[in-house]
């Protein structure tokens, strides 16, 4: 009899923040809302070790986390989110750390082929960007089945950045772009509407150069627009090599949480300081 009148209290209670819920975003929704949410993921092994919890259990109630604010943001109607995995550098750490890490994230990577996952539920096509070849086989070939899995899913985009950095991002970009130059130089000097090599790219022709057009579309984040919002928990100002390639007119917001504490009300300030300063954002953009 007190199960259930628990269990009949704690339904009254989730529907009623969820009327609640609602009616805070659609007030918020009265001013522009972020297409694009960046996250950095930090404070989870700060956070184990403030309440003396076993090492592995900060990373998966960030997890848990994570879940809880995809959800706010796409009920808000944020199309794009992109996460903070795993930085190339974290390959640093202790290995027992990594592989702990590593068995993770494929956990829970596999919990996102799952039919009643958020991913399935907001209709959500996730996209693993980084240098994939770092990883093991068997964590590659689990991000390849989400990503297959997820591919016709168009209501949303969630990018998770996992082996990545942003200046190997930048580099492969600029690698990919040289190759295409190098591609189109020759299909054109082969037939015959080239210049030759000593001439390609002289006297005006700039077709042999790399644009910024050139290295946006080979870049790993090129599934998303440049974000809006960049968060990062635990008070830190550090982007840490993250999206600096498209982080150069976003708002940062570095709330002092440590990452499972993130909640609601972070998201919502986030938004309504992006809010604030959504003209001053915008005149800077248009000045590109």
């Amino acid at each position: 009899m007190e199960e259930s009148s628990s269990n009949s209290s704690n339904s009254i209670v989730g529907s009623l923040g969820n009327v609640l819920r609602k009616c805070l975003f659609s007030i918020l929704s009265m001013g522009p809302i972020p297409h694009h949410i960046a996250i950095i993921m930090d404070g989870n092994r700060r956070y184990a070790k403030k309440h003396n919890l076993a090492e592995g259990t900060g990373h998966r109630l960030g997890f848990v986390a994570l879940i809880s604010l995809l959800k706010y943001c796409y009920e808000l109607g944020v199309k794009y989110v992109t996460v903070y995995a795993f930085s190339i550098d974290n390959f640093k750490r202790h290995p027992e750390e990594v592989q702990s890490l590593m068995e993770l994230i494929q956990e829970k990577m596999d919990s996102l082929l799952k039919e009643e996952c958020i991913v399935n539920c907001y209709g959500v096509r996730v996209h693993f960007a980084g240098e994939l070849t770092l990883l093991s086989e068997s964590v590659r070939l689990s991000a390849k089945r989400v990503m297959a899995a997820t591919a016709s899913n168009s209501k949303a985009v969630l990018s998770i950045c996992i082996a990545y950095t942003s200046s190997n991002e930048i580099v492969h970009a600029v690698q990919l772009s040289c190759e295409e130059k190098w591609d189109e130089w020759r299909i054109l000097n082969s037939s015959g509407a080239g210049y030759g090599l000593n001439g390609y790219g002289t006297h005006g022709d700039d077709r042999c150069f790399i644009s910024l057009i050139d290295i946006d579309k080979n870049l790993y984040m090129a599934v998303a627009p440049d974000p809006d919002i960049l968060i990062r928990t635990s008070g830190e100002t550090r982007l840490s090599n993250f999206l600096l390639w498209q982080s150069a007119h976003c708002l940062l917001y570095c709330p002092s949480a440590l990452w499972p504490e993130i909640g609601l009300w972070h998201l919502v300030w986030a938004v309504l300081s992006y809010q604030r300063q959504h003209p001053y954002l915008e005149k800077k953009k248009k000045q590109l």
